[in-house]
C-alpha cells in the first residue's frame, strides 16, 4: 500500500488529496530502489567518461536499449587495478540509488572488473601498451652484461627461495664475486615502492655496482603484481646499471622483464647468466692458451720461411753485388769505347795521310822540285803571279826547291813593254 506523503491535503467537497513534494517523492523512490534492489552486478558498455581532479569517476554503463549513470567514489577509484576506458565492456557492482539533486536513479560503484579479463590482466595490457609507445621495450637500449662482474646487486625478499637460489649458484661457480643484498618486500600493499627505492639506492651506490638482478620466486599475477606496476618499470629503465629481471618461473612475463636490460627465466638462472663457473674459465683460458701458443708458433715459422725467401731475393738483388755487376759492365764498355777510339783514329790518320800526300803533290811547293821556283814580294809574302804590279828597285823573295835568295827588280817586262832602272 502505497505511505501517505507528508504534504498537505486537498479536499474540494470531495475525498481528500494528499499532495508530494519533489524532495519527498525522490527521497521516498530512493528508499524503495534501495530496499528492493541492494547490491548488484550490471554489465554494460563505458561512455561519456569523466574523471575530474577529485579523484572521483562518473561515466555512463550503456547497452543497446538503455543507459545507468554510474559514480566511482575516489576511495574505490584507488583500488581500481585498470585504467577505465571509453568503450570498454565492463562489470559494475554496487547499490542502486537516486541522486536527488538530478531526479536521476544512478548506481554507486563499489567494484569494477573488464568483462572477459581479469583486472589485474587489462593493466598489465595497458601499461605494457603505453611503456612500449614510449621506448621502454627497445632493443637498442638494453645494455650488455658484464662478461666478469666483480660487484652483484641484489633487490629481492631476505627470506624468499630467491636469495638461496642465488647465494648457492655463485658459492658453487665463483665464490670470490661481492654481493650486495637490498632487502624489499616483494609482495603486497607498498612492494611496488620498496623495490623501485631500492633499485634507486643500489644504482647510486660509490663504488659502483655492475650488475643488478631484481626478482623473486613464482607465483599468481596477483604475487607477482609488484613487479608489473609502473614504479618499478621506471626505476628499472633509468638504472644506471645493468638490470637482469629474474621474476617467477619461466611462464611468468612481469613488465619488469620487457624493461630490463636480460630477463632471467628464475632467480637461479639469473646467477648463472652473470657469473660463470671458475673451473669453466680456468679450462677456455688454458685452451685459449694453447690455441695461442699453436697459432704463434705456426706464424713464426711462416714468417721465418717467408724471411729467408725475402733474404735469399735481396742476396740475389744486393746493391753491392749489383753495382760490382755494372761496374764490369762500365769498364768493358770502356775497353771496348777505347779500342774503338783506336781503331777510329788509326783510320783517320791514314786518311789525313793520304789527303796530305795529295795535297802535297798537287800544291805549289811540289812543282820546285821539277826546276821550278816560287817569287813573292818581301815586304808582303804575296806570291806574285803578274808583272804588272811590280815596281822598279822592289824587293822580292825567289824560293827554289832548295834554299830561297832575294833579289831587286831592275827590268819588268810586261807584254811587249819593258821598263828598266
Amino acid at each position: 500500500m502505497m505511505p501517505q506523503p507528508p504534504g498537505p491535503v486537498l479536499s474540494e467537497d470531495g475525498p481528500s488529496v494528499h499532495v508530494w513534494t519533489v524532495g519527498d517523492l525522490t527521497e521516498r523512490i530512493k528508499g524503495v530502489l534501495e530496499r528492493a534492489l541492494g547490491a548488484l552486478w550490471v554489465e554494460g558498455e563505458v561512455s561519456t567518461l569523466r574523471q575530474p581532479r577529485s579523484g572521483h569517476v562518473y561515466f555512463t554503463l550503456k547497452d543497446d536499449r538503455a543507459q545507468l549513470r554510474v559514480v566511482l567514489f575516489r576511495r574505490d577509484a584507488s583500488r581500481l587495478r585498470f585504467a577505465l576506458e571509453q568503450g570498454m565492456q565492463v562489470l559494475v557492482q554496487g547499490e542502486v540509488t537516486v541522486y536527488e539533486a538530478a531526479g536521476e536513479y544512478q548506481i554507486i560503484a563499489r567494484r569494477i572488473e573488464p568483462k572477459g579479463l581479469g583486472a589485474l590482466q587489462a593493466a598489465f595490457e595497458q601499461l605494457k601498451r603505453r611503456l612500449a609507445a614510449e621506448g621502454l621495450f627497445d632493443p637498442a637500449r638494453k645494455r650488455p652484461i658484464p662478461f666478469l662482474p666483480r660487484r652483484i646487486g641484489v633487490v629481492t625478499s631476505p627470506t624468499g627461495a630467491a636469495i638461496r637460489d642465488i647465494l648457492r649458484v655463485i658459492e658453487q661457480r665463483f665464490p670470490s664475486v661481492q654481493l650486495l643484498l637490498a632487502p624489499v618486500r616483494v609482495q603486497g600493499q607498498g612492494a611496488a615502492e620498496e623495490i623501485a627505492a631500492a633499485i634507486d639506492l643500489l644504482g647510486d651506490r660509490t663504488p659502483r655496482l655492475d650488475v643488478l638482478i631484481v626478482g623473486r620466486g613464482g607465483g599468481s599475477i596477483e604475487d607477482l603484481w609488484a613487479f608489473n606496476e609502473e614504479v618499478v618499470a621506471r626505476a628499472v629503465a633509468r638504472s644506471p646499471v645493468p638490470v637482469i629481471s629474474a621474476v617467477g618461473h619461466e611462464i611468468d612475463t612481469t613488465i619488469c622483464d620487457l624493461v630490463a636490460d636480460l630477463r632471467a627465466a628464475t632467480p637461479s638462472n639469473a646467477a648463472e647468466l652473470v657469473v660463470q663457473r671458475r673451473e669453466e674459465l680456468t679450462e677456455s683460458l688454458a685452451r685459449l692458451a694453447r690455441h695461442f701458443e699453436q697459432a704463434m708458433r705456426a706464424g713464426l715459422a711462416q714468417r721465418r720461411a717467408r724471411l729467408a725467401t725475402f733474404a735469399a731475393a735481396v742476396a740475389r738483388q744486393a746493391p753491392e753485388a749489383r753495382l760490382r755487376r755494372l761496374q764490369q759492365r762500365v769498364d768493358g764498355l770502356d775497353f771496348r769505347l777505347a779500342a774503338a777510339v783506336r781503331v777510329r783514329l788509326e783510320h783517320a790518320a791514314r786518311r789525313v795521310d793520304r789527303a796530305a800526300g795529295r795535297l802535297a803533290a798537287l800544291g805549289p811547293l811540289s812543282v820546285l822540285d821539277r826546276g821550278y821556283s816560287l817569287t813573292m814580294c818581301s815586304a808582303t809574302g804575296q806570291v806574285l803571279t803578274d808583272a804588272r804590279g811590280l815596281a822598279i828597285g822592289e824587293r822580292v823573295r825567289t824560293r827554289l826547291a832548295s834554299g830561297s835568295f832575294e833579289s831587286i827588280i831592275d827590268r819588268i817586262e810586261v807584254g811587249e813593254r819593258s821598263q828598266s832602272a
